[in-house]
């Protein structure tokens, strides 16, 4: 069933929306704000019930009731047969995927204003997805990040409070004894148990419309931009170690992207970019990370540099200007384009 043949059904009556009731999650809370961006949903009431006779009442229903029907608006995903997964992905739906994956492409259009069919808005489909949607869906199906097989023996360094945006919606549940049943009616404690999914909605809500704008205004036209600096990159060193750009760019994804198509080439090892736009900004020189998401990067800065700054980072690199370098060495900065590019040019002598 196709997003477009699933919207063209909705009503204009301010169709309801149904969930369950009890402990939320942060995939229903995105599940049902995703709705509401839609016309036919923006002004729907919410239903939050276990109780079939009143989620039938409902024109949409999302992470309860046991079916998944698009043609029939229910959108469960804990039923035993359930094994729906985004397109190209592996992770199993949980409500939020669903939503997002019948209507995430007409989000996006009345979001930005893309054309629906546009290459450029099946690409943000798919990135919203992999680097938010996907997550929740995991997280809500128990998946975990990494293979167990792969972290067996593994110990963390430190804790990290398992801080996620599925820990920060759950945190909004209230704790057992927060609204005794003694000083609140049975109704008031679930318009009070509402009205925090409600928030919980909002709050997650806010997080994939941010993201939408971010990827939409920056990261979507970064694409190009990279591309054009990736093309030209032998003039700062003859193997193209070396990017340029001229203004701070998100350009990790893109990098990696361009590379995998042709992985003869040389990898970069540095990027240069300003910090800002006004004139005499300093310049960054960045050592391009393994990975996306690594701390580990391809060529670090010289371990000789590391800690030091001003005067005394000039000392020891022999370039003037010199404002800091990382402990680590994955970054540094100089006070001109000039000082940064032959920062990075000893560097790949080191």
């Amino acid at each position: 069933m196709t997003t477009g043949s699933v919207s063209k059904r909705l009503k204009t009556s301010e169709p309801l929306i149904g969930t369950h009731n009890g402990q939320f999650h942060a995939d229903e809370a995105l599940a049902v704000y995703l709705l509401r961006l839609l016309p036919a949903y923006s002004s729907s009431s919410i239903i939050r019930t276990r109780d079939p006779a009143r989620l039938k009442q409902c024109h949409t229903v999302v992470d309860v009731g046991g079916d998944y029907s698009p043609s029939d608006n229910r959108y469960d995903h804990h039923q035993r047969t359930f094994d729906t997964t985004f397109p190209s992905r592996s992770t199993k739906l949980s409500s939020a995927g669903l939503i997002y994956m019948h209507f995430g492409k007409r989000i996006i259009a009345l979001q930005t204003g893309l054309d629906e069919q546009s290459d450029d808005l099946e690409i943000l489909w798919r990135k919203l997805y992999t680097d938010f949607v996907e997550a929740l869906d995991a997280h809500d199906n128990g998946i975990s990040v990494y293979d167990p097989k792969d972290t067996q023996g593994l110990q963390k360094r430190f804790y990290d409070g398992g801080i996620g945006l599925g820990s920060l919606i759950g945190d909004l549940n209230a704790w057992p004894g927060e609204e005794e049943s003694g000083e609140l009616s049975a109704a008031q404690v679930q318009e009070a148990e509402d009205n925090r999914f409600l928030e919980a909605s909002t709050l997650i809500g806010s997080v994939f419309q941010r993201k939408l704008k971010y990827c939409h205004r920056n990261w979507l036209p970064a694409r190009t931009e990279v591309r054009e600096n990736y093309a030209v990159r032998v003039r700062h060193d003859r193997e193209g170690r070396i990017m340029v750009f001229e203004k701070g760019v998100p350009w990790k994804d893109h990098l990696y992207a361009l590379e995998a198509e042709d992985p003869k080439q040389q990898l970069v090892l540095y990027v240069l970019y300003p910090e800002g736009q006004h004139e005499g900004s300093k310049w960054r020189i960045q050592a391009v990370p393994i990975t996306k998401d690594s701390f580990e990067s391809r060529k670090p800065l010289p371990e000789a540099w590391r800690g030091f700054r001003d005067e005394a980072l000039d000392d020891v690199t022999g370039i003037e200007g010199g404002v800091f370098v990382h402990a680590s060495g994955f970054i540094g900065g100089n006070k001109s384009r000039h000082g940064a590019m032959n920062m990075a040019k000893k560097a790949l002598e080191s």
